[in-house]
């Protein structure tokens, strides 16, 4: 596609919400303003990136024209050749950007997020696998230099989680992680195998945008709320005051528990937060259940019932079964290194979504 005419309508518009900002009226009315100003922080970068995209182009016509021209075996076509590969692979991820920036925007994408990591088939080896799994999200939080934080968790008597809830606080969080949800599926040796069979078991991740309290209305008398005392390991803090909170949402039947905090408040306030986002995550859900035969083709679409991605320990081989990519590296994976599988799935919704619009 042509983004030269996309390229400049963003800078048209950037023009516009720059011109806005400017005006001191605009901040009188605050809910308008800070649409605004997400709206600059946007544009801000499709204008940078479309501006370094045309300038990829024009080197790219200007070292390819001295391809042309010099002998195949000079000194100045090999440096023609080395440069034309470089600018080929970040033009490439420029139009990446600009495209996306084509599309209206999801205002999930911008929001932090809550993950809910649950043990599934295969026994004690999935809880110890929702832990590994746990470990790999909160490490890549932290190479981005994002917030973690626990909400509640359920501990596996012989090591690691039934249940694991956390958020997770920082720029584009929804917008990456999303791809996340589903079935999560590990094939290794357990400790405990004295023959060395491949114990297979499964873990389901669940990706919420966090809700603000105008997507969903939580009524007082809809919600059934109860504090109690905190269990498993925390001592004196955590075991000796009425500091775990349970709500049920009457209409929906959902229960939320929160106890990983030590103020009662505390865990009330984070409990609501998963209510809503559950209660958020629902409603998008019904929305889209009409659309569900053309959507079920797109990545990222957040079934459950699906399996995503395979570990396979003994071939140090993860698998996303959505875009049939494999990589031999999984302890690295396992660490965090996340992007190798993260930017091809984002790549692959951004195609969808341009068919889909016959872009």
């Amino acid at each position: 596609m042509d983004l030269r005419p996309h390229i400049e309508k963003f800078a048209r518009r950037f023009s516009e919400v720059e011109a806005a900002l400017s005006d001191p009226k605009a901040f009188d009315h605050p809910q308008r303003a800070q649409e605004l100003s997400k709206e600059y922080a946007r544009l801000k970068d499709l204008v940078a990136n479309g501006k370094s995209y045309l300038k990829i182009i024009a080197d790219l016509a200007e070292n390819r024209a001295l391809l042309q021209s010099e002998p195949t075996d000079s000194e100045l076509g090999q440096m023609a050749r080395e440069e034309v590969a470089r600018l080929e692979a970040e033009g490439i991820r420029l139009a990446c950007e600009v495209q996306r920036g084509v599309l209206p925007p999801d205002p999930a994408d911008s929001r932090n997020t809550i993950f809910e990591i649950r043990a599934g088939a295969g026994g004690q080896e999935s809880a110890l696998f929702a832990a590994d799994l746990y470990r790999m999200y909160t490490r890549y939080a932290e190479n981005r230099g994002w917030k973690c934080e626990s909400l509640d968790s359920s501990a596996s008597d012989l090591g690691g989680y039934k249940e694991m809830i956390f958020q997770i606080t920082g720029t584009d969080v929804y917008k990456r992680l999303k791809y996340e949800s589903g079935v999560h599926r590990v094939q290794r040796v357990p400790a405990t195998e004295a023959q060395g069979r491949i114990h297979t078991s499964t873990c389901t991740v669940a990706v919420l945008p966090e809700a603000e309290e105008v997507d969903v209305e939580l009524k007082p008398e809809d919600l059934d709320i109860t504090v109690c005392r905190a269990s498993g390991p925390g001592g004196q803090g955590v075991n000796t005051t009425d500091s775990a909170v349970q709500i049920i949402h009457r209409p929906s039947g959902l229960i939320v528990r929160c106890a990983d905090q030590r103020s009662q408040q505390k865990n009330k306030a984070r409990a609501l937060t998963v209510l809503r986002s559950r209660l958020l995550e629902r409603k998008i859900d019904e929305e889209n259940a009409k659309y569900a035969a053309q959507r079920k083709a797109q990545v990222g679409t957040g079934e459950r019932n699906e399996r995503i991605r395979t570990y396979n320990f003994p071939q140090n081989r993860v698998t996303d079964h959505r875009i049939e990519l494999t990589l031999y590296n999984l302890p690295v994976v396992l660490e965090g290194a996340l992007d190798p599988f993260l930017e091809p799935l984002m790549a692959h919704d951004l195609e969808e979504k341009l068919a889909a619009l016959k872009l």
